[in-house]
C-alpha cells in the first residue's frame, strides 16, 4: 500500500510538472525582430487602431493627457476587478527599460518582461494577429510619448484566478491562430478584418464569454453583457446592425447615428480613436462588418 502511494505522489509530481511545462509562458523567439526597424510615424496609427490610451491613460484623461500611459483605469468583471497598468516610457514605473523584444511578447504572447504570464483583460489574444512590423511601429510611437511615475495598481483578483500559472492552461484553450471570418474576402474586406479582429480587437466587447472567460467565437459580434453590470454591449452583426456602410464610416468618424444619436460611454471613446485612422481604414471595417455572418 505504502509503495502504492509513493507511485501516485510520484506520477501526481510528474504530472503537474509536465502541464507546468506545457503551459509555460512563451515569449517571441529572440530574432522575431531582427531586421525590423520601427516606424513611430506608423507608430501612431497603430496606436490609434489599437486603442491603447482608452485603457492605460488615466481615469478622467482628456486631450494630450491621453497620451502619457500612466494606468490606473479599473475593469471590473467576474473574475476581480484589473487594472490598467503604467505602459509610460518611465524606466522604473513604466515599460521604459523594457527590451522592444520584452514589449512585443508582452503584446503579442501575454508574457511580461519578468517571464510571467498577463491576464487576458489585456487583449493579447487579438493582437497575437498582428504583423510584426506594426508591432514594432506601436512600440517606436509608445517610446516617444511622455513618462510618468505613477505606480501601477495592483490588480484585485481573489484565488484561484491571483494564481498567473494557470493562465497557461487558459491561453491553450483559448489563445488560438487563425481568423475568426475567413473565406474568399476582398482586399478591403480583408483589411478590415485585420482592423476588427486583430488590432482594434473590436470582439473582446461585442462577442459573448463562456463560464472561463473565453470568447464564444460562435456568436462573433453579436453582443455580450457588460462586465460592469449596466446594460448589454450591442449586436454588430449584419442580423442586427442594418446602417448601409456609409453610414457605418459616417458613425466611425463622427460619432453620430442614422437616427442622430451619438455614441455614449467606452464607444465614445474608439470613436475619437477610429476617427484618427484613415477613412479607407474606416471603410474597410464598414466592409468587413456586412460580411460577419456570412461564412456560417
Amino acid at each position: 500500500m505504502a509503495k502504492l502511494i509513493r507511485w501516485g505522489a510520484f506520477l501526481a509530481v510528474v504530472a503537474v510538472g509536465g502541464g507546468l511545462w506545457i503551459t509555460r509562458p512563451m515569449p517571441l523567439a529572440p530574432d522575431t525582430l531582427t531586421g525590423v526597424t520601427g516606424d513611430p510615424v506608423a507608430g501612431a496609427v497603430t496606436f490609434a487602431a489599437a486603442g491603447c490610451a482608452s485603457c492605460h491613460a488615466a481615469p478622467m484623461a482628456e486631450a494630450d493627457a491621453m497620451l502619457t500611459l500612466a494606468g490606473g483605469r479599473a475593469f471590473a468583471s467576474a473574475f476581480g476587478t484589473f487594472y490598467a497598468p503604467n505602459i509610460s516610457s518611465d524606466p522604473t514605473h513604466g515599460v521604459g527599460a523594457w527590451t522592444d523584444l520584452q514589449l512585443a511578447s508582452a503584446i503579442q504572447r501575454g508574457v511580461s518582461d519578468t517571464g510571467a504570464h498577463l491576464y487576458p483583460a489585456f487583449p493579447y489574444t487579438a493582437y497575437a494577429k498582428a504583423e510584426v512590423q506594426d508591432v514594432a511601429d506601436l512600440i517606436a510611437y509608445m517610446r516617444t510619448l511622455p513618462a510618468s511615475d505613477v505606480p501601477t495598481v495592483p490588480h484585485d483578483v481573489g484565488f484561484p484566478f491571483n494564481i498567473r500559472a494557470s493562465l497557461g492552461g487558459w491561453k491553450l484553450l483559448f489563445a488560438r491562430p487563425g481568423w475568426v471570418v475567413d473565406g474568399d474576402l476582398t482586399a478591403e474586406q480583408t483589411r478590415g478584418r485585420y482592423l476588427v479582429e486583430a488590432l482594434g480587437h473590436c470582439g473582446e466587447c461585442h462577442t459573448p464569454r463562456n463560464a472561463l472567460g473565453g470568447l464564444q467565437t460562435g456568436q462573433w459580434l453579436r453582443g455580450a453583457p457588460n462586465p460592469s453590470g449596466e446594460g448589454r454591449i450591442p449586436d454588430i452583426t449584419p442580423a442586427r446592425l442594418t446602417w448601409s456602410e456609409g453610414e457605418i464610416v459616417e458613425y466611425l468618424t463622427s460619432g453620430f447615428t442614422p437616427d442622430f444619436d451619438t455614441a455614449g460611454g467606452e464607444m465614445a471613446e474608439v470613436v475619437k480613436n477610429t476617427a484618427k485612422l484613415p477613412e479607407a481604414d474606416r471603410a474597410a471595417i464598414a466592409a468587413y462588418l456586412k460580411v460577419v455572418g456570412a461564412e456560417s
